[in-house]
């Protein structure tokens, strides 16, 4: 079976969130079962300096409305994946984040760089492709490739089934009207059973309406964003498309997240050789500027600094923490008030609290197994893969019930596979108990250790997720 991969993000080159992680390791995961999978990318600079020989293989012409005609390059993965790289320098050259301009927001010509995406998308599963490859399912990622499930709805001809995966609701790409036109969509489509969104194109809408099936990254998420509260206004099209929706929770790349070969971490360690971890705290405590203390525990955070993760939450419990006594380790970026809340924290609590305005890869690494617990008290969390990567470092993750941290957390109170903590109600009241909770745990050897194991034990690759896409691929 062939299958394009559609995405704006790919992991390690370009990466603002969880999308970049999938779209780097799912394909893989699924090639690996049998399929051949494509996966279609926008030809940022970083993918173009990393494959500086890719070839040329396609012109997609005749795109519609103001949509140009694109060089399509194929290149070929570290780990053997094709990648098909669009190529139209106007549109992709630019630095930094994919979605921003240097002042922090979103580039003005966003409808007519991800509609190109999405239009090349639905080219590609058309008769109208020139090349040999002809995908039967095209497998679209939020709102960025959204619009090709409209292209593909209302291509007059032959085409592939299209899937729709929806990482995270809250992302909805809305344009003007005026944009209908110049992405070449024909006037049927604005409605409210096309892409009209209270007066907006919504690219995301397309892809929930228009999608031949409709995925989302965990079983939970799946159910939440079909209720009025957390449905972000789609709940109503998402309960009436219940019947083609599935909640498949991801997975991680094990051999990228495996403490037992980190290259990024002071001293490797597994679950029958757990003494690395005390080393990388201690190391991890140094590198940061906290005090070297093994009687306290440490907690870590690797997120974006939002209300969505629960930063202000933490933020507001945190000198509360410091009593408990903790230490407390916070990697990341995000809004600029918590950005500046966060630095101040950090400076009023310094060897208490360390906190590290950015993105470091291998920082996030060591963060992972240097701390003892992992706290991510989310609003909402579709799937969450921070959970997971704690779990395999042996560092029981404190989560709110809520999204994938609610199919993947069990709470310490569950003796036969108890593996973190878990809160209800998006509060700081909540949070701190659950705060509490942990470090009483942390502070008992033995049940600290029964934890580790349970975590330690769970597959998070991504085998079964893989598999149940190559079933909805089937069905389709």
């Amino acid at each position: 079976m062939k299958v394009l991969y559609a995405t704006s993000e790919l992991a390690p080159w370009v990466k603002t969130g969880g999308l970049a992680e999938v779209a780097g390791s799912l394909p893989a995961a699924l090639r690996a079962l049998g399929l051949d999978v494509r996966v279609l990318v926008p030809a940022y600079p970083e993918l173009l300096q990393s494959f500086p020989d890719a070839e040329e293989i396609a012109r997609p012409g005749g795109l519609g409305g103001l949509l140009p005609t694109p060089t399509l390059k194929q290149a070929l993965a570290p780990d053997g994946t094709p990648l098909l790289l669009l190529d139209y320098p106007h549109y992709f050259d630019r630095p930094g984040n994919p979605y921003l301009g240097p002042e922090g927001r979103d580039w003005l010509d966003n409808h007519l760089r991800f509609g190109l995406l999405s239009r090349v998308a639905a080219w590609l599963g058309s008769e109208a492709s020139t090349l040999a490859w002809q995908p039967a399912i095209v497998h679209c990622n939020d709102w960025q490739t959204g619009l090709a499930a409209s292209y593909l709805r209302y291509l007059p001809r032959q085409r592939a089934k299209s899937l729709f995966t929806l990482h995270n609701l809250a992302f909805q790409g809305l344009f003007d009207h005026a944009s209908l036109f110049e992405l070449g969509l024909p006037d049927e489509a604005w409605r409210i059973e096309g892409v009209e969104y209270y007066g907006y194109l919504s690219f995301l809408k397309a892809g929930l309406q228009h999608a031949d099936a409709i995925s989302t990254v965990s079983p939970t998420y799946a159910m939440e964003i079909q209720t009025d509260a957390e449905g972000m206004g789609m709940a109503g099209l998402l309960r009436r498309r219940a019947a083609d929706l599935s909640g498949i929770l991801n997975g991680i790349d094990t051999t990228i997240w495996n403490p037992a070969t980190d290259h990024h971490l002071y001293r490797t360690y597994s679950a029958r050789r757990p003494d690395g971890k005390a080393t990388n705290k201690a190391e991890l405590q140094v590198e940061l500027g906290l005090e070297k203390r093994e009687d306290l525990p440490l907690l870590g955070v690797v997120s974006r600094l939002t209300e969505q993760k629960g930063l202000d939450l933490l933020l507001e419990v945190a000198p509360q923490l410091f009593k408990l006594p903790a230490q407390l380790a916070v990697l990341g970026t995000g809004s600029h008030e918590l950005e500046m809340a966060w630095a101040k924290m950090g400076r009023t609590h310094r060897g208490q609290c360390a906190v590290t305005l950015g993105f470091d890869e291998a920082l996030a690494h060591r963060i992972e197994a240097g701390a003892d617990v992992f706290v991510m008290p989310s609003r909402f969390e579709p799937c969450g893969l921070n959970q997971l990567y704690s779990l395999r470092y042996g560092t029981p993750p404190l989560v709110r019930a809520t999204g994938g941290l609610a199919d993947t957390v069990i709470d310490a109170t569950d003796e036969k596979r108890g593996n973190g903590f878990v809160f209800g109600p998006a509060t700081a009241d909540a949070l701190l108990q659950a705060l509490q909770r942990a470090i009483t745990a942390w502070h008992d050897p033995k049940l600290w250790r029964r934890l580790q194991k349970h975590g330690m034990a769970r597959d998070s690759s991504w085998a079964e997720a893989a598999r149940q896409y190559v079933e909805l691929y089937q069905r389709l």
